[in-house]
């Protein structure tokens, strides 16, 4: 029998989501945008290959916000790519998961990155088939996709998607089949219209995880397809060199998805790989963002208003700061005397918190500055070290009278959402090496 379809709630959205298998361990597949979780079981080879995958694990499938059984989203105005992995963890905790390996296909990639970077004890393993950190061509990522092809690509998708000719794109080794073209076809517009499809592909093209590969501390399969002509093989060599002790598996075939071509070959390599696998220890680093702020002149402040006035005016930032804090779920670590120091799991929540801490303050007369910068850190107890918060505690001291300033990191991270940045050039950040490209907010 096929599984029942359910929702796990993110604030008013809803969430489609299957669990198939009962035996540990949890095994999350995502196909990130080209998903219907029930539309799915259709295909005898879909099928076949999730009824494989839940011989050996409690299989959890879900349909990110926006496309499938799950609830629409507004296409002039998607959420930054970092918040599709609160899908991911809705879901996760809707079944009662503490700890999941993620199996991430299409374009899914960087948001499993994301999640294993941010929630390490709550990511067992990674395996990646077919992903890549980031898309399209950059001064430093020269294997990415030209501009003019990523148009291309679009282009396609406007004419094509949903129609049978997407087949010879999606699955060339099933081209022959009619009965499947037809199928697939149908497949296609129940998972989304084309002009949502070409949205959240634009929306993919401006994602950039590369950053993160380094942070990643869960053992990581990378499985890939030595002629896949999309994605090529060069961008899973990337991840292998630079994901900690990543093992790169190369299957035959030129296929996007693990579905059709070869099916049995990347299910024993999952299956082995997930049995060797060890529980997760207690992690003492994670990724994080984080924001350090200052008032601006307070000591002159002090000065003008008296020390009782002052800390009148404390209190009240204060318990501002707090309030806006657990609204952007951030975490406040500390206070500074006159700023704060917090962290959170996305840049985008981090970046409008410290605009609405900006704004808020504004009405009491009070200017802040602001920095922030994304990596590693290390958990101290109730504190937080590391090399990515003394970055961020310089950023903020580089930053003018009510400026919030971010690092190139925290750009890479927040491209494709509302955020507007203006490029302030690179800067020699004290006690640490090297230029620093720092950028400032226009519009968060």
């Amino acid at each position: 029998m096929r599984p029942e379809t359910k929702y796990a709630r993110l604030g008013r959205d809803r969430i489609a989501y299957q669990v198939l298998g009962e035996d540990p361990p949890d095994l999350v597949m995502t196909t990130g945008s080209f998903s219907h979780v029930d539309m799915a079981w259709e295909d005898p080879g879909i099928a076949l290959f999730l009824r494989t995958l839940a011989s050996f694990s409690r299989l959890i499938m879900f349909d990110r916000r926006g496309t499938g059984a799950s609830d629409p989203l507004p296409l002039d105005s998607l959420p930054p790519w970092e918040t599709y992995a609160q899908d991911l963890a809705a879901v996760l905790d809707e079944v009662a998961s503490e700890q999941a390996a993620l199996l991430a296909q299409v374009d899914a990639g960087p948001m499993a990155i994301f999640f294993a970077g941010t929630k390490p004890d709550r990511t067992s393993a990674l395996i990646l088939a077919n992903a890549t950190a980031r898309y399209l061509v950059a001064d430093d990522y020269p294997i990415g996709v030209p501009t003019e092809v990523a148009e291309a690509v679009l282009a396609q998708l406007d004419q094509f998607w949903g129609t049978e000719p997407m087949v010879t794109m999606q699955a060339p080794s099933r081209a022959g089949d009619e009965r499947f073209r037809r199928w697939l076809a149908r497949f296609q517009r129940t998972i989304a219209s084309p002009r949502a499809i070409q949205a959240f592909l634009r929306a993919s093209f401006e994602m950039d995880a590369s950053s993160i590969l380094p942070l990643i501390q869960a053992p990581t399969l990378i499985l890939h397809r030595r002629d896949c002509q999309l994605v090529p093989i060069s961008h899973g060599y990337y991840l292998a060199e630079r994901i900690p002790r990543a093992t790169l598996v190369e299957l035959p075939g030129t296929e996007l998805t693990l579905f059709w071509e070869t099916p049995e070959l990347a299910l024993d390599h999952v299956e082995q790989f997930l049995t060797g696998v060890r529980r997760v220890a207690q992690p003492t680093r994670v990724l994080a963002t984080v924001l350090f702020t200052d008032i601006v002149a307070s000591t002159q402040r002090v000065g003008q208003l008296g020390d009782r006035r002052w800390r009148e005016l404390l209190n009240v930032h204060d318990e501002l700061t707090r309030r806006l804090v657990e609204e952007f779920d951030g975490r406040l670590v500390k206070s500074t005397g006159d700023g704060i120091l917090a962290t959170f799991e996305g840049p985008g929540r981090a970046i409008h918190c410290a605009a609405a801490l900006g704004e808020e303050l504004a009405g009491i007369g009070v200017q802040l500055r602001a920095g922030l910068h994304t990596g590693e850190v290390e958990l101290r107890g109730d504190d937080v070290g590391g090399i990515a918060v003394h970055v961020a505690a310089r950023v903020m001291a580089a930053a003018e009278p009510g400026e919030i300033l971010v690092s190139r990191t925290v750009r890479d991270l927040v491209a494709g959402s509302d955020v507007t940045l203006e490029d302030r050039g690179m800067y020699l950040l004290k006690g640490i090496d090297g230029d620093w490209q720092l950028l400032a907010v226009a519009r968060p």
